[in-house]
């Protein structure tokens, strides 16, 4: 087809072909999955807080299914509206301390909506060289200036918001949490960036939502940022453990997304049965404080014992731990030994991180125990000097 098996199996020699594979969750095992019939220890899921199975939320997804059906049946503006819709953005919009919410289908949809409905042609977005490909193609459809600052480097965002200073409209657009490294934002910089140069500021608490903030709020709360943020937006998919996207602002905000958010308008509502599931997620989340506290604490852990055995591993202390192995096939035959070690753990390869960036991306959860994780540890080490990525 036009070249396309030449092209796929130039990506397969370059260690850059992805697949598909099968896995299945593993009941009253949160933190495990199967995969060809074998449990292994999951350290690649986003399910932060352990929520994925949890009873209450399984139950009033249920509960809801019975009464309203599978599907929403059409787009929110026509009929596919429900009650659990309006009771769960009323609760964003408290839990967030913020005028009002609405609900996306996903954080992809999110993004490239809201990025698309706030900036246009003569428009410019800043926006950090690591951000998540939703933000990326979400500039890339407004058609605004795309105006890429290096990663956290607060000077050239300076330079860049100088040079376009007098552009009708100004969007800085940052990951609080950077899904592929794990670090943070300089938030407090980029928010006295914003007010110096009159920009609008968005930030996508995706992989911070739930993990930070007393009540899960998010990292903006954490640092008392959050009335400094113009767009807030987070999703279900990660620490909520359920799908789906959430935005938060000014009343004003979200009518302008309800009229021109596309994603939202021309995409069929979210089954009633996951908002009611998301309603519940909240709840859990908001109460979350000791779980919270746990996976910070065994994050740590994870982080600063795979750097003190010799690994490069981003700072931060999200529990996403990147360890950096550069070479693409290397990374594959470390998460292959991992899986045969009984752990699974991906590996992440261009374009999703820089060139000569390969990483086993490990993500934990609340649901591991530390002793699971020290054995972890140990495992990771062994295949690291079998490799040649530790030295002997």
């Amino acid at each position: 087809m036009n070249g396309l098996e030449n092209e796929l199996e130039s990506l397969q020699n370059e260690g850059l072909e992805r697949t598909i594979r099968t896995c299945s969750n593993v009941p009253g095992k949160p933190g495990y999955t199967l995969r060809k019939d074998r449990l292994l220890l999951n350290l690649s899921s986003n399910d932060y807080l352990g929520l994925a199975q949890h009873p209450k939320i399984i139950e009033s997804m249920r509960d809801v299914l019975l009464l309203e059906g599978a599907g929403a049946g059409a787009s929110r503006l026509i009929t596919g509206n429900r009650g659990p819709y309006d009771r769960l953005e009323e609760s964003l919009a408290a839990w967030q301390n913020c005028e009002a919410a609405l609900v996306f289908a996903n954080g992809y949809m999110a993004n490239s909506g809201v990025i698309r409905a706030l900036a246009g042609r003569g428009d410019v977005v800043f926006s950090d060289r690591l951000n998540h490909a939703s933000i990326v193609d979400g500039i890339v459809m407004s058609r605004a200036e795309h105006a890429r600052y290096r990663h956290n480097d607060m000077e050239h965002l300076r330079h860049l918001l100088n040079k376009y200073r007098d552009r009708p409209r100004k969007l800085i657009v940052t990951d609080a949490v950077f899904s592929m490294d794990g670090d943070q934002a300089h938030l407090r910089e980029i928010a006295a960036l914003k007010r110096e140069y009159g920009a609008m500021l968005m930030v996508d608490e995706a992989h911070s939502g739930g993990v930070y903030g007393v009540h899960g709020e998010g990292l903006c709360h954490e640092l008392g940022l959050h009335d400094e943020v113009d767009v807030h937006m987070g999703t279900f998919s990660k620490s909520f453990g359920v799908y789906g996207a959430y935005v938060t602002g000014s009343r004003t905000l979200i009518r302008w997304l309800v009229n021109k958010a596309r994603p939202l308008i021309y995409s069929t509502a979210l089954p009633p049965a996951i908002v009611a599931g998301i309603g519940i997620a909240l709840e859990l989340v908001q109460a979350g404080h000791e779980r919270r506290q746990y996976l910070l604490s065994a994050s740590k852990l994870f982080r600063s014992s795979l750097g003190n055995a010799g690994f490069q591993v981003a700072e931060g202390n999200s529990p996403i731990v990147p360890v950096i192995v550069g070479d693409n096939h290397t990374a594959l035959r470390f998460s292959e030994m991992l899986e045969t070690d009984g752990i699974a753990a991906s590996a992440i390869r261009p374009p999703t991180v820089p060139d000569g960036t390969a990483r086993i991306r490990f993500s934990l959860t609340e649901a591991h125990t530390e002793q699971e994780l020290i054995d972890a540890i140990a495992k990771i080490c062994r295949v690291g000097h079998q490799l040649g990525v530790l030295e002997t």
